[in-house]
């Protein structure tokens, strides 16, 4: 958009923990627009607030559009831990771990670390990868039972965007030099063929290392 539009201080990205079939019912939900001009940040604020939408605002473009992007990527990993019957304590650890794989990959890129710990960051995280609302969760539930990909694209009316973006961030990992496991796995399940249960193996015995 910018290089279409070329002021950057009129554009603004808008993300959070916000399934759109519960902020149509006008159940509460929070969000977070971020832009590199104050005045734009402000004027998208007021104009999407309401009594049950509640807005934020952020100077932190990269770090917002990152943590929207990047989320999926982390939901289907959850999906499948849960498809594969492996339980919450499981889910909470790949979370965890995949946010700090975000964390890592947006301050190279120049974002603020805390961006990944607010509501475009942790927040949406946590919805995507555990709301049955979330299409990549669901992707990642599927492949879990034993459905291939290409079974599970056919079959869905929507976008499942984490299986591309998976494609992407494990590219921009690896010309950044960005430790990534959890999306560096995930690669291999969805494009290598690496079966789901040696992949979380493969997870489970890396080298143990400090937090």
């Amino acid at each position: 958009f910018e290089s279409e539009l070329g002021n950057r201080d009129r554009l603004a990205v808008l993300s959070g923990p916000n399934h759109a079939e519960e902020v149509i019912k006008a159940k509460p939900a929070g969000t977070v627009i971020a832009s590199s001009g104050q005045d734009t940040a402000g004027m998208f604020r007021d104009l999407f607030a309401s009594p049950t939408f509640r807005t934020y605002t952020s100077d932190d473009v990269t770090g917002v559009e990152l943590c929207a992007a990047f989320k999926n990527v982390i939901a289907i990993a959850a999906g499948l831990s849960d498809g594969l019957g492996f339980g919450l304590n499981a889910r909470a650890a790949l979370v965890t771990r995949g946010l700090a794989e975000t964390s890592r990959l947006g301050v190279a890129l120049g974002a603020r670390a805390s961006t990944f710990m607010g509501l475009s960051g942790l927040g949406d995280l946590m919805l995507t990868c555990s709301g049955d609302l979330s299409r990549n969760r669901q992707v990642g539930l599927r492949l879990g039972a034993g459905e291939s990909l290409e079974g599970i694209a056919s079959s869905m009316c929507m976008v499942a965007e984490g299986v591309k973006t998976t494609q992407a961030v494990h590219r921009l990992a690896q010309r950044l030099g960005v430790d990534m496991p959890v999306t560096g796995t995930m690669y291999s399940v969805l494009y290598e063929g690496f079966a789901p249960r040696e992949a979380v193996q493969a997870l489970m015995g890396r080298q143990l290392k400090e937090e």
